[in-house]
Parts: structure tokens; sequence; C-alpha cells
């Protein structure tokens, strides 16, 4: 997990909190009030609700679009929970919380670079009963193909 999770208040402007996300080369900010992880905003945060608004930029508040209902795990779980955990819920930004305070954060692509975690992600797809979000598929079907021969690619890593 990365520990120097960069937040953000929640009166803060979008717009510096995009400045930012581009500053860091970070795809989203941990929204943080009274030193508590109260929210997240992502770029598909401000793509979607941003433009929808058609408020000037400078006066919404990342409040405004953050996404309340923070997907979170804990320092001490295992690599294969976290994944289950993102796979249902259907996050690939995982905020580490302990005692309510963020230690670090882990991002589904972090974890695709590893090959045995990869594995463990083609075993957990192979077992939802629905196939996760194509905003997911996206990062992990690349490096799928990278590690496993084309004549036993599944349906998901096919397409």
């Amino acid at each position: 997990m990365v520990k120097d999770v960069i937040t953000v208040a929640p009166r803060e402007s979008i717009k510096r909190a995009a400045e930012l996300m581009n500053k860091n080369e970070i795809g989203c900010l941990i929204v943080v009030e009274d030193g508590k992880p109260v929210g997240i905003v992502t770029e598909r945060d401000m793509l979607n609700r941003v433009l929808i608004l058609k408020k000037k930029i400078e006066k919404i508040e990342v409040c405004d679009v953050m996404t309340k209902s923070l997907v979170s795990g804990k320092p001490d779980m295992e690599i294969k929970s976290a994944l289950r955990l993102m796979f249902k819920h259907g996050v690939k930004k995982l905020p580490i919380i302990e005692e309510n305070h963020l230690v670090g954060l882990v991002t589904l692509t972090d974890l695709a670079y590893s090959r045995g975690v990869l594995l463990e992600m083609s075993e957990i797809i192979k077992n939802m009963e629905h196939e996760p979000p194509e905003r997911m598929v996206k990062v992990i079907n690349p490096l799928f193909r990278m590690i496993t021969p084309i004549e036993s690619r599944t349906k998901l890593e096919k397409d």
C-alpha cells in the first residue's frame, strides 16, 4: 500500500482537487475531515459529476462531487481479502483505515503488477456471479494477456 496518501478537505474547491491530482499524477484523493476519511474523489467523479453541475468550477466543492460511501480495508487484511472487497464493490481504489484514520491506499493497478496477485484475481473473477465492471477489466486485461497463454484465456480475458 501507498502510505503517503494525498488528501483533500471536503470544502476545498474541485479545481484545487484537480490541481492536486494533476501535480501528483494520481487518480484520486481521499477526502478527510477532522483527521478522519469521509469520502473519495476520483477522476471519474470529476468527469461524471462536475460537468453535469454546470456551475463555475471555482464554486464547486469536493463534497459536492465526492463518493461518500467509502469502501475501505484494514492494514492487516490479506491481499486476497482486499481483492475480493474491491471486486465485490467494483472499486479500483481501497483506502486503508485503522481506528478511523487513513493509513494508506491500495489500488487495483498496484496489485495487478504482481503475478501472484494476478493469478488470485483470475480465480476471484472466475467465481464471481457477474462480470466485474468494465473500468476494472480495462486495468487488468492487458496484464492477464502478458501472463496467460492465448489458448487458456477465459471469456473475460478474450474481450
